[in-house]
């Protein structure tokens, strides 16, 4: 019996497993885009293809494409995901993998297709990799590495959400929960959107899963994981599509296309809600 309570005592004591996908998505499109190696935006009538220092616009029903931008690469050196937020294309920057990890948002005229200012948001943190617009406030999340990229005394774990108001002002932050800190290491989370049931879709580096998370309003500052889904892309910056229910784009970092998916259903309204 001893032996039987030193066991369940180190199983209680362990970190918590990995959780597998146990949802599925379904693919519903995939494009050629040469351009799609660190994410995609998607409007209405446009999908943007994002490789560091390139932004490329593609028609969304025919795949042609109709402008680029590129920009120095000194001074952007890593642009890896962006949204449309109004007239604007918000891209998350930084200067990975140099160190220190310092990080800004860069935004552009979509339509114009040039660069129209920057939030600069400075060293402390760590990489920021995507931003997104959710309830009347910016969220962007900053990557921390076990290697490339990282900085010491600083491992994966201490990647993190950050709420900020209207002055990018900082009201708010919380870390990622061990299991999909597991499954992410030694990496961190390179995309990251809210969904239309006010979940957290994340995604990481390299596997085929996005994570649905809930920001906690009961107490602590660490995401609740709320399920695990298999996904037709390993990892990088995700979009939600605006104009197709349920419908989000990656990117297939191999073959350079962008490619979008149909998620089912993770909670219903009112478990969303609480």
């Amino acid at each position: 019996m001893k032996r039987l309570s030193i066991l369940a005592a180190l199983l209680a004591a362990a970190p918590a497993l990995a959780q597998e996908p146990s949802l599925k998505t379904t693919e519903a499109r995939r494009l050629e885009a040469p351009e799609a190696n660190q994410g995609v935006a998607v409007d209405k009538t446009h999908l943007f293809a994002i490789d560091n220092g390139t932004i490329a616009r593609y028609d969304k029903a025919t795949a042609v494409k109709q402008a680029e931008w590129k920009g120095d690469p000194v001074r952007f050196k890593h642009l890896n995901a962006c949204l449309i937020v109004g007239k604007d294309l918000v891209c998350a920057g930084s200067n990975y993998p140099s160190v220190p990890q310092t990080s800004s948002v860069e935004i552009f005229d979509p339509v114009k297709m040039t660069h129209k200012r920057v939030v600069p948001l400075g060293p402390g943190t760590g990489s920021l990799t995507w931003v997104d617009r959710h309830d009347g406030f910016w969220w962007g999340m900053f990557a921390n590495y076990d290697a490339k990229g990282g900085e010491p005394g600083r491992d994966h774990r201490w990647t993190t959400l950050v709420k900020f108001d209207d002055q990018w002002r900082r009201v708010g932050a919380w870390l990622l929960p061990a299991p999909v800190l597991e499954r992410m290491a030694p990496y961190s989370s390179s995309g990251g959107a809210f969904g239309d049931d006010g979940l957290l879709y994340v995604t990481g580096h390299d596997r085929p899963e996005m994570y649905a998370l809930r920001v906690p309003t009961e107490g602590g500052a660490t995401l609740d994981l709320v399920a695990t889904l298999a996904i037709p892309v390993e990892g990088q910056a995700i979009a939600w599509d605006p104009y197709q229910p349920r419908v989000v784009w990656g990117v297939n970092r191999a073959t350079r296309q962008v490619v979008a998916f149909k998620l089912p259903p993770v909670l219903d309204d009112h478990a969303a809600r609480k």
